[in-house]
């Protein structure tokens, strides 16, 4: 056994360079691990989005973002849902019968378009030019809308009208109902917007 003593500066250089290494190690790491995310580019392209709706309550809504538009998930009240079916004289498509392949799955042709009656998953785009509606869930007289309004959405550009369901009325500039887009429950508080695989 050597009793020569322990060159200090030697084993700093030999801990730092294992430091080093580890860093280096990670910072490798990161980038591979992040690859299994989507990317922005395949979100813009319509890879699916998950929304965690657990926090949302009766008469709320909340936006998220799918292929840069955005996806409106509102929670309505009983009383909402009562008045959809009181409405379908003023609708000018009130059983989504236009176009269903584009804007209305199949499992969304109801009353309330939608899986679950109570939540309204929509894209927020007016289908006349693009604009993105203002919500108008109070019923009654208000301004820019009919005194017998039961709540819904306005287009502030051209004043195109839509219920708590995402239908268009009667004689308005806006041709059709507004998007449902593909989805998916994966439990009562997680919602997959963009796959409805189970469907």
């Amino acid at each position: 056994m050597s009793n020569q003593p322990v060159d200090q500066s030697r084993r700093t250089w030999v801990t730092m360079a294992c430091a080093a290494g580890g860093v280096g190690g990670v910072a490798t790491a990161i980038p591979f691990v992040s690859t299994f995310q989507p990317s922005e580019r395949a979100r813009a392209a319509g890879a699916a989005v998950e929304a965690d709706i657990s926090a949302l309550k009766p008469g709320e809504m909340m936006t998220v973002e799918w292929r840069g538009k955005p996806v409106w998930i509102m929670k309505r009240t009983p009383e909402q849902l009562a008045a959809l079916k009181k409405i379908d004289p003023q609708l000018a498509d009130p059983n989504s019968e236009r176009k269903p392949a584009e804007l209305t799955p199949e499992y969304c042709r109801n009353t309330h378009r939608s899986i679950k009656p109570e939540l309204l998953v929509a894209v927020g785009i007016c289908t006349h030019l693009g604009c993105s509606p203002s919500t108008k869930f109070q019923s009654g007289p208000q301004a820019s809308l009919p005194d017998d309004w039961p709540g819904g959405f306005l287009c502030p550009c051209h004043g195109s009208t839509f219920d708590l369901a995402g239908r268009v009325f009667k004689n308005k500039p806006a041709p059709d109902n507004l998007e449902i887009p593909p989805h998916m429950y994966l439990s009562d508080s997680k919602l997959l917007i963009g796959e409805d695989k189970k469907a």
